[in-house]
């Protein structure tokens, strides 16, 4: 068995069972591909992939197992590789972050800016999605670091490190009837107004949605979007009342009030998380101290050793997570 064969298998799998497409990735043959399977089957004495004619139409009860033990031992190639390549190149190296748009936009900026200007020669690739998207690309091997907000349960393969809380904000014209409301907005005066916000996970109930149904209230949400940027652009349109991370509130354009919602949904926790069976290099470590500095050297050590997220989160149960606060200098604040 070499492990050539077991990087076709897994480039033949995250190509949607597709020789062809897994040749181009690899750039190499398909017949190559082809007859390394071949012989890699032959070898193990087992049928992987169901075939349909030349073409394969699903993965066999012995496939599935072959494939997971494949894809930990080409994690484990990779850690020898970064072993490695830590004691010769200990600044260069390229680090991958999947997260959202709402961390791309307003939190990251910040923390990578001092990273570059500390690692140089680290080659940084940024992909944004929802919290499902970034699921998909942890399962197939394509970042380092995730970060994300919630929906844990999409995430099983990582170590996920609570990193920040953050509350929400409710945005509005200038000329809107709620920018002149004396004291605190209740959800009961929020359910009066259509309301624009961010997609709802696929997976679990929304704890927007959530805060409202226990108040009895239904909400009219009446268009959602992943970009915080694009849900101003809606209000700004009149289309009805915002509600983003405290994070996104920012306004260049001083036309929009931002109004405090803590309180009326549940708080937000914010985290980043990395393989079980990663190796962090030192950069990799550093990445983590400017995203989340409140961390200890203590605490991420033993994160990096932990065995499961229940050790994890018994790791940070007494810990004072930072709230993360709005941009309050380039938008106007409601009394």
């Amino acid at each position: 068995m070499k492990l050539q064969q077991l990087k076709y298998l897994l480039a033949i799998v995250d190509n949607g069972l597709n020789i062809t497409a897994a040749a181009e990735r690899l750039y190499t043959s398909q017949p190559g591909v082809s007859k390394q399977l071949k012989l890699l089957e032959e070898e193990l004495g087992l049928q992987l992939f169901i075939r349909k004619g030349k073409s394969l139409g699903g993965i066999t009860a012995a496939g599935r197992q072959v494939i997971e033990r494949a894809r930990l031992i080409m994690q484990e190639v990779e850690n020898i590789r970064s072993l490695a390549s830590d004691y010769y190149h200990e600044e260069e190296g390229t680090l991958s972050i999947a997260t959202t748009h709402t961390q791309a936009r307003y939190v990251l900026p910040d923390v990578i800016r001092s990273f570059r200007k500390r690692y140089p020669k680290v080659n940084l690739n940024l992909h944004q999605g929802t919290s499902e998207q970034i699921a998909d690309m942890v399962k197939t091997n394509e970042i380092d670091f995730a970060i994300a907000t919630g929906a844990r349960d999409l995430f099983s393969e990582l170590l996920l490190v609570p990193s920040y809380h953050w509350d929400r904000k409710i945005i509005v014209p200038k000329d809107h009837e709620l920018a002149s409301v004396e004291g605190k907005i209740d959800l009961h005066e929020l359910s009066k107004h259509p309301l624009v916000t961010y997609v709802f996970s696929f997976g679990g109930q929304s704890s927007l949605k959530k805060a409202f149904a226990d108040e009895g209230l239904e909400p009219d949400v009446v268009f959602t979007a992943r970009d915080a940027d694009v849900i101003k652009t809606y209000v700004r349109m009149g289309l009805g009342v915002g509600i983003v991370a405290s994070m996104a509130e920012g306004n260049d354009d001083g036309d929009l009030v931002a109004i405090e919602a803590e309180g009326l949904f549940p708080r937000s926790t914010t985290w980043i998380g990395f393989r079980k069976e990663a190796v962090l290099r030192r950069y990799m470590l550093d990445f983590v101290k400017l995203f989340a500095p409140h961390i200890t050297a203590d605490q991420l050590e033993r994160t990096r050793h932990a065995r499961s997220q229940s050790e994890i989160d018994s790791i940070f149960d007494d810990a004072e997570l930072p709230v993360r606060a709005g941009q309050a200098t380039k938008i106007t604040e409601a009394a």
